[in-house]
């Protein structure tokens, strides 16, 4: 059987790991710590700006990364298990950049630009589509693993 596979697969899971962790310790740690340091909606949405600021580049790169390396595998012909189950976690990996991409280009500058009246409600909002971006980018990662480990 053809293990040329076994690398990108490797990075694959890596890049989503990687993804994975950030997502899950951003809205586990970082944002309740953020949410009680400052209990003002306008300050809490001040730090928030700077500290998401730059960060569309690097996701964008995993994000390309971890989809050439998905194809990769799916190219070299593995095993049905593996390209199927690779296709699935390619198209939740897509499914959580298209969340991205709806909060970086399109939430994210109405949040900057909002009334203090109207940050609750898109700070909800973030939190909801953060929390689709970590299930997806889970889900995706599950199942690569559950087909690379796949016997």
């Amino acid at each position: 059987m053809n293990r040329l596979w076994l690398p990108f697969a490797l990075v694959h899971l890596s890049l989503s790991g990687i993804w994975l962790g950030a997502m899950a310790y951003s809205l586990g740690v970082v944002q309740p710590r953020v949410a009680r340091f400052f209990p003002e909606p306008r300050r809490r949405e001040e730090f928030l700006t700077v500290l998401a600021h730059g960060d569309r580049r690097p996701v964008v790169a995993l994000l390309a990364a971890l989809v050439a390396a998905g194809v990769v595998v799916l190219l070299s012909s593995p095993g049905a298990v593996v390209t199927t189950g690779y296709a699935v976690a390619l198209g939740l990996d897509l499914a959580a950049g298209a969340v991205f991409w709806h909060v970086s280009w399109r939430h994210w500058p109405a949040r900057v630009f909002a009334l203090p009246a109207e940050l609750p409600g898109y700070q909800a909002r973030l939190r909801r589509l953060a929390w689709s971006m970590l299930l997806l980018v889970g889900a995706g990662f599950g199942v690569a693993l559950a087909a690379s480990l796949w016997r």
